[in-house]
């Protein structure tokens, strides 16, 4: 009986996932995992452990389960942050390891200009996992590159294994726009890398509506600076976001630099014209006037970029038919599931 323990990131339970709305959504590939595992464990920081188990995964708190820990096949992680629980488990006992990544941390923490030694300790942390893994599942080809100069880790275990979208609940729906002036959205967490405050005085002269699904540090400024045509609303459940989106006529994401970013793949899906800013994690993924259009992260640049998309029918359906078909065939859920488990059986 094959079993599989993910370690969540530091500091995570599965009550973070119900507030921000991602509960459904991050459950939803363990689930169908268990036609590959006979058990599935998660090591949350939860204050209590949830029995019975929840959706046929055993979900434990944040105390330590040695005869779990014993009995599970192969560990897993699901961010870097945290990542060292599960790599002495192995040392301790002797099991296969998956380290999985959604971001670079390092990459983000330089980003991000955190203190020097913090950065030290990171890349010391992202050298002890991944020295100790026997996979990596990286949700970006340029993190492959990354690994590998700066860490010398042997190319042959990593796995390029972006995010997932669930195309089946993300998809068009038709669904009329009843605001005369346009309607675009974005779904973001309300932080300075997300460009948020240069996206607002983007749109404050477009006679357009923005809507701002998230929250975060930033919420009481953003909304401080809002006019009138912009709206934020706090997170909602991941399964009420396809109506949302599919009610708008564009979808924007100004970041200045992401990993592999979820909200993006799932407007894609839906057949939504995207715009992304040019940067590391988005790049990746839009190719200009082909699947999205690409701006810079200045405001003159966004503005541009809605003013052109808005403006031109044609262009929106080449991108919104491309876009739903780029993740059809490249981040669909089952696909990737699938290839997540020829990863197992290689262990």
């Amino acid at each position: 009986m094959a079993k599989l323990g993910l370690f969540f990131t530091r500091g995570v339970s599965l009550k973070t996932w119900e507030k921000v709305g991602n509960l459904d959504r991050e459950i939803k590939p363990y689930q169908k995992l268990l036609s590959y595992f006979d058990e599935i464990y998660f090591f949350t920081y939860d204050k209590k452990i949830h029995k019975p188990s929840l959706y046929n995964i055993v979900v434990l708190g944040a105390s330590v389960f040695r005869k779990e820990l014993k009995n599970i096949d192969v560990y897993k992680t699901n961010q870097m942050n945290g990542s060292w629980k599960a790599v002495i488990a192995k040392k301790l006992y002797s099991k296969k390891l998956v380290v999985r990544q959604g971001y670079q941390w390092s990459i983000f923490a330089r980003n991000k200009k955190v203190a020097y030694w913090k950065q030290l300790l990171i890349s010391l942390i992202e050298r002890f996992a991944y020295k100790n893994a026997d996979a990596i599942m990286v949700s970006s080809k340029a993190d492959i590159d990354y690994i590998i100069e700066k860490y010398k880790t042997d190319s042959n275990k990593i796995y390029y294994m972006p995010n997932y979208v669930d195309t089946e609940l993300f998809k068009p729906m038709n669904i009329p726009n009843q605001d005369k002036r346009g309607r675009i959205c974005t779904v973001a967490k309300l932080e300075k890398q997300k460009n948020l405050e240069n996206l607002i005085e983007a749109v404050r002269p477009l006679d357009i509506e923005l809507i701002i699904i998230g929250s975060g540090s930033l919420k009481d400024r953003l909304k401080s600076l809002a006019p009138s045509n912009v709206k934020i609303i706090e997170n909602i459940p991941n399964n009420k976001l396809p109506e949302e989106i599919n009610k708008s006529q564009l979808f924007i994401l100004p970041s200045h630099f992401e990993g592999c970013p979820k909200a993006l793949l799932e407007a894609m899906s839906c057949g939504v014209p995207v715009i992304g800013t040019k940067v590391p994690g988005i790049d990746e993924i839009i190719k200009h006037k082909e699947n999205g259009y690409l701006c810079d992260i200045s405001i003159e640049s966004i503005r541009m970029a809605i003013k052109e998309v808005l403006s031109d029918e044609e262009l929106r359906g080449k991108i919104s038919l491309n876009g739903r078909k780029t993740i059809l065939e490249n981040f669909s859920l089952d696909k990737l599931i699938e290839k997540e488990k020829e990863i197992y059986k290689n262990l």
